[in-house]
């Protein structure tokens, strides 16, 4: 890109642009030095199980809702047209699901993390498989998502490489480490309104400069932007309703059910009724995001038609022209490009921050705790706060890799895609089918991998040496507040329909997460089956969600026994939020109990010894859900 198009800040844009900065290191130092000042694991991690609706719907919203993806979304309905509308249509079951199988499965089980799941349902090598593959899924991305917008800033405005890279990765680290989820949780909150003020200032000077909505509108018509709705079934399509509306299902399954930084909030919320509103409360907040993206592209278009700055080279990549689109539009109005600005780092920041939060808690609760003696609170959440400053050090580790990784950044983000789904997989396999045991749990999750791997890989190295044909730009990536889903568009180019095992690259990658969770649930039924699939007497109550016992409600009970289809999970009691039934287990297992629960752990720990001992690692009190 020549010097002749590239644009700088002005003093108030930097201004504002610091005050981002300010603000979000202000949130956490108060977090720090307020309140119980982060003194204990519950609150430090959970942020004392206290939060409300609100905060934990748009921190839920913010978290996943990243720089890489404010970058795309524009650029892929300006490339390819409003077909991607289309994936709004998969937020309803994608966020009805979690919120009424999930969320109550996790909360009433008290968990601190995710994977503690696994144990309880499985066994503690499951666990630890999963908190690794999943420490293993957020590390490579968080470098990405931190590197791949400062570049784009860096190429476009001028504005130092490192230096954005190193106020990113400082300033999260720093709050992230002294305020603990509360502070991530309310930046997210404050993140979340800049976002959104910087898009909207984006769209609506640029529609005024464009003539209107109406001229804005005309003009994507007339340049065939605007697309219908397209009921191709053929899974090698890359977008169409089905892959969008039902393939999206399963990503955002994947995110906003297992995801241990979804998790973590739904388990900070005050109560299990809070905890499923704030799943609600994203639903309308995921269809704004989508909008604003949908109709940035829209006025892209209309600005520059079929001449993009990409095709004229005023930039090299497709992340870059939305940002080439934001200065120029806003080039006369001071403060209001710092405004976008901020808004690219707020998603950034948001992203980043709840990494180092989630992999902190799995650390602990999955990977110290259970394996060391028994420490005191105050120890465990000084070592919590080491542990997320630890992760912020690797983030910026991890940015300067990717700085030199050049086109194998692509691979990079397309890893991060490929554990979602069978991840995804080995939650639905212990939660919907009683019979899978722990040795089908094993191999169907490494079998998930390498089916992911095989394909990502195959594909990514297909596409790489196919020349002639245009790739995607890494983080050209469309914004569906899902990483898993935006990875993945990374592996998908325009060609003609392949045969064989060509097909099975060309997969869409809105189908991905799907596959491989499917792969993990046939593979682990497969072995359980034939090692011995567990009775319904073996698991530890609560664990499983009786889903084909409500398909199969028409049998009688004796045939649903043989099933076993019958696990009793509905609670008697007409007030779940205060009789949740709790994990009975050691205290070196790392949940971090609620004051009210103290009195009652003893008598939990009696019931242990007196109960015989069985292949799973922890019992459950026999309540239900």
């Amino acid at each position: 890109m020549g010097d002749t198009v590239q644009m700088h800040f002005g003093t108030v844009d930097y201004v504002i642009f610091v005050l981002l900065l300010v603000a979000s290191a202000g949130i956490g130092l108060f977090y720090a030095f307020s309140g119980g000042r982060q003194r204990t694991t519950q609150e430090f991690l959970l942020a004392d199980r206290s939060m409300r609706c609100l905060p934990v719907s748009l921190s839920l919203l913010a978290t996943f809702q990243s720089a890489v993806a404010i970058l795309g979304a524009p650029s892929e309905i300006y490339t390819h047209g409003t077909q991607y509308w289309f994936l709004g249509c998969s937020y309803f079951l994608g966020l009805l699901i979690p919120a009424h199988i999930f969320i109550p499965v996790f909360y009433r089980l008290r968990l601190s993390s995710a994977y503690q799941y696994l144990e309880l349902r499985f066994s503690k090598s499951v666990r630890i498989c999963g908190t690794l593959t999943f420490i293993f899924q957020m590390v490579i991305y968080m470098g990405v998502v931190l590197y791949a917008p400062a570049l784009a800033i860096n190429a476009v405005t001028g504005f130092d490489l490192w230096g954005a890279v190193l106020a990113m990765g400082l300033v999260s680290t720093v709050y992230t480490a002294l305020g603990g989820l509360k502070a991530v949780i309310w930046t997210d909150v404050f993140q979340t309104v800049v976002m959104f003020a910087g898009q909207l200032a984006v769209i609506i000077v640029g529609t005024h400069q464009a003539g209107g909505i109406a001229e804005v509108w005309r003009k994507a018509q007339n340049g065939s932007r605007i697309s219908g709705l397209d009921l191709n079934p053929d899974p090698l399509e890359r977008h169409t309703f089905w892959t969008l509306g039902v393939g999206g299902v399963f990503l955002m399954l994947a995110l906003y059910g297992v995801n241990q930084a979804q998790v973590q909030r739904y388990l900070s919320s005050r109560s299990e009724k809070e905890a499923i509103m704030s799943c609600y409360a994203v639903f309308p907040c995921q269809q704004i995001v989508l909008t604003l993206g949908c109709l940035m592209g829209l006025v892209m278009y209309a600005r520059y038609g079929e001449e993009s700055p990409l095709d004229k080279g005023y930039v090299n990549s497709n992340d870059q022209m939305v940002l080439y689109f934001v200065m120029d539009v806003l080039q006369d109005l001071p403060g209001l490009p710092g405004l976008f600005v901020a808004c690219l780092f707020s998603g950034a920041l948001s992203t980043i921050s709840s990494a180092f939060n989630s992999l902190a808690t799995v650390t602990m609760e999955d990977l110290i705790k259970p394996h060391v003696s028994p420490m005191t609170d105050a120890r465990a959440t000084i070592l919590s706060k080491v542990l997320a400053l630890a992760y912020g050090l690797v983030c910026l580790a991890m940015a300067y890799i990717a700085s030199l990784m050049g086109s194998v950044l692509q691979a990079a983000l397309s890893i991060f895609g490929m554990v979602g789904g069978p991840l995804l997989g080995l939650f639905c396999l212990g939660m919907f089918f009683p019979w899978a045991n722990s040795t089908g749990a094993l191999v169907g999750l490494g079998s998930g991998l390498v089916m992911a791997f095989w394909i990502g890989i195959g594909s990514f190295v297909s596409q790489t040496s196919a020349s002639a044909s245009p790739v995607i730009n890494a983080t050209a990536i469309p914004d569906v507040g899902n990483m898993t889903t935006a990875i993945m568009t990374t592996l998908i180019t325009p060609k003609p329909r392949p045969s064989g095992v060509q097909a099975l690259y060309s997969l869409s990658y809105m189908w991905y997460s799907a596959h491989n969770s499917a792969t993990v649930v046939l593979v682990g039924l497969v072995v359980s089956f034939l090692t011995g699939p567990w009775k319904e007497k073996e698991l530890n109550p609560g664990t499983v969600y009786p889903v084909l016992g409500n398909l199969l409600f028409f049998l009688p009970e004796r045939y649903k026994e043989k099933l076993c289809c019958v696990t009793p999970l509905e609670n008697k009691s007409k007030d779940l939020d205060h009789q949740p039934y709790q994990m009975a287990q050691k205290e070196s297992n790392g949940v971090a109990y609620t004051k009210e629960e103290d009195k009652l752990r003893e008598e939990e720990e009696k019931q242990i010894t007196a109960q015989p001992t069985c292949n799973l690692a922890h019992t459950v009190l026999e309540t239900a859900l």
